[in-house]
């Protein structure tokens, strides 16, 4: 019978002992996942290899957006609607401005979007470090079989509803921006480039 009891008592404890690590190890998992957009072991690039890509697709151009520094390599969508934004970078006005006929080519990109897996945390959050960049700093852009590369320029902070960004410009310019890492209502980070000639 105290044989009996002992065993009743010991099954809360395993039970307990079990849900503890399996919600240590979920919370683990979940910060791996927060902060995969800045380790580039778990985000799969490293500043060298996107170097490389960038490299290596010479002559074989599509619409695309490179940036070394903080290893964005992603497609740009001209047009269409937010919808854009998970399969890369938006062309988000493109009566605006673009590569080829000048004004302002304005891409957007998500800066934080959480996914189910690190790499795909990563991989939709193209402008998790859109912040490290500097003036200075090189932009890559493939825009119908032609390559760009463009200088940073300008970097700054608006509000939400600054749409002054987006606005045609007399002179050819690319403008990058993405909502802060606090949120889409707290503000947008704003990167200016003018290109190289």
């Amino acid at each position: 019978m105290l044989e009996l009891e002992t065993h009743k008592r010991k099954w809360p404890r395993i039970v307990v002992t079990i849900i503890a690590v399996v919600l240590f190890a979920g919370g683990v998992y979940m910060l791996i996942t927060i902060f995969a957009p800045t380790l580039p072991v778990l985000s799969g690039k490293n500043p060298e290899e996107t170097a490389k890509r960038l490299e290596s697709k010479a002559g074989t151009y599509g619409n695309h957006l490179y940036i070394p520094k903080i290893n964005v390599d992603v497609d740009i969508i001209s047009g269409g609607d937010a919808s854009a934004l998970e399969h890369g970078a938006w062309h988000r006005k493109p009566e605006n401005g673009d590569p080829v006929k000048g004004g302002n080519f304005v891409l957007s990109a998500h800066r934080f979007v959480m996914d189910y897996t690190p790499q795909g945390t990563a991989k939709k959050s193209p402008f998790y470090n859109i912040d490290k960049l500097a003036i200075g700093d090189s932009i890559f852009v493939d825009y119908q079989d032609k390559r760009y590369e463009y200088k940073i320029t300008e970097k700054y902070g608006v509000k939400p509803d600054n749409v002054e960004v987006e606005s045609p410009t007399n002179k050819p310019q690319l403008t990058l921006y993405s909502c802060t890492l606090q949120g889409s209502s707290d503000g947008r980070d704003v990167i200016e480039a003018e290109p190289v000639k």
